[in-house]
């Protein structure tokens, strides 16, 4: 047996054992939490819900790590054996790359993505992904709710998860946001499949959490612009990794995020004009990395360490998360790294 395959044999022995093991719900709390599992500048964002169910958007990039970290998230710190909803942003390797290996290590119920379209502007994705094992798949839509069990516990509020947009069309209802649009000034147009990436927003009470995948600079104007559909958030993932074809200081200004999350890697992300347009977004109170900038061109931005998972290299990368977990009011939410024991408490707009 070959290396390569006999790692594969032990980690997929190692899912099973962890399958037959872990507890039967969620989580008992009544808490919503967010959970940025380290897949190394790719995307995987595991929502987990007060009525016990999971929510995955993105599954990192192609072989065994990235699914790997996400299972190992989602069994033993979330306690859950299967992901109920699974939405792809867009086919870029480091969104969907792992899912059909995720989708051999764990059970998955709906699948929903862009689908295949006559005007898309790259390949389609790889057969794997098309073929992958699952109960159902969707095309989503601007408007479309993705229906989540609710807890129905005492003093616990309500959740909701929406798509705001996708392939370049928005929800149009908003209020008016004619002063902050006329900030704008255009970039050099990302015809890549960035630009039709989906746009969710999660609600919990009071509580509100903005992920845009990788949605490109001119296209975040347009979803804010000349209303803003998505409001004043409390948590931003920022938009592409923190390069700067995204986080227009339009869309930072309009949604006004208390906390920001950067799933950036090593070498990637953490533009300089990224972080001059956060921290010019007076509303933001911390700004956490998934981590360390450690590119070797000099042009190095980072936040104190308490706030970044991991500080190492990608060779000796342990794979840290953030977590964020909100109240079961949905008033308050602490961020921290398990890791090394950082947490910090905010209150939700």
């Amino acid at each position: 047996m070959t290396r390569p395959v006999c790692r594969s044999f032990v980690v997929l022995c190692l899912v099973s054992w962890l399958l037959a093991s872990a507890v039967e719900g969620g989580p008992t709390d009544g808490r919503l939490d967010i959970y940025w599992v380290d897949v190394e500048g790719g995307a995987a964002t595991l929502i987990v819900t007060p009525g016990g169910e999971s929510v995955l958007i993105d599954t990192g990039n192609p072989s065994i790590r990235d699914p790997d970290r996400i299972v190992q998230v989602l069994l033993r710190q979330a306690g859950l054996r299967q992901i109920n909803h699974l939405i792809i942003t867009h086919y870029h390797g480091d969104h969907y790359g792992g899912a059909a290996t995720l989708s051999k290590m764990i059970p998955i119920k709906t699948l929903y993505d862009n689908g295949l379209t006559d005007d898309m502007p790259e390949s389609p994705p790889e057969k794997s992904y098309l073929e992958l094992k699952c109960d159902q798949r969707q095309v989503i839509d601007p408007g479309d709710p993705i229906s989540l069990k609710q807890s129905h516990r005492d003093n616990t509020v309500d959740v909701s998860l929406v798509c705001l947009g996708t392939r370049k069309e928005f929800v149009q209802q908003g209020e008016a946001n004619q002063s902050l649009c006329a900030q704008h000034q255009s970039k050099d147009r990302d015809g890549s499949d960035n630009a039709r990436s989906v746009v969710m927003l999660l609600k919990f009470g009071p509580f509100e959490f903005f992920d845009g995948g990788d949605l490109t600079w001119n296209q975040e104007f347009r979803l804010v612009c000349p209303s803003n559909p998505v409001g004043i958030v409390d948590v931003y993932q920022v938009t592409h990794h923190g390069l700067d074809s995204s986080n227009n200081p339009v869309i930072l200004k309009s949604l006004r995020p208390t906390v920001a999350v950067m799933n950036n890697g090593a070498t990637k992300g953490c533009m300089p004009e990224v972080f001059t347009n956060l921290k010019e977004t007076k509303s933001l109170q911390a700004i956490y990395q998934v981590h360390k900038n450690l590119r070797p061109d000099g042009v190095v931005n980072n936040v104190a360490d308490q706030y970044i998972a991991n500080h190492d290299q990608q060779k000796t990368c342990k794979g840290n998360y953030i977590r964020l977990s909100v109240d079961p009011t949905g008033k308050s939410y602490t961020v921290s790294i398990p890791a090394h024991g950082h947490q910090r408490t905010f209150q939700s707009k």
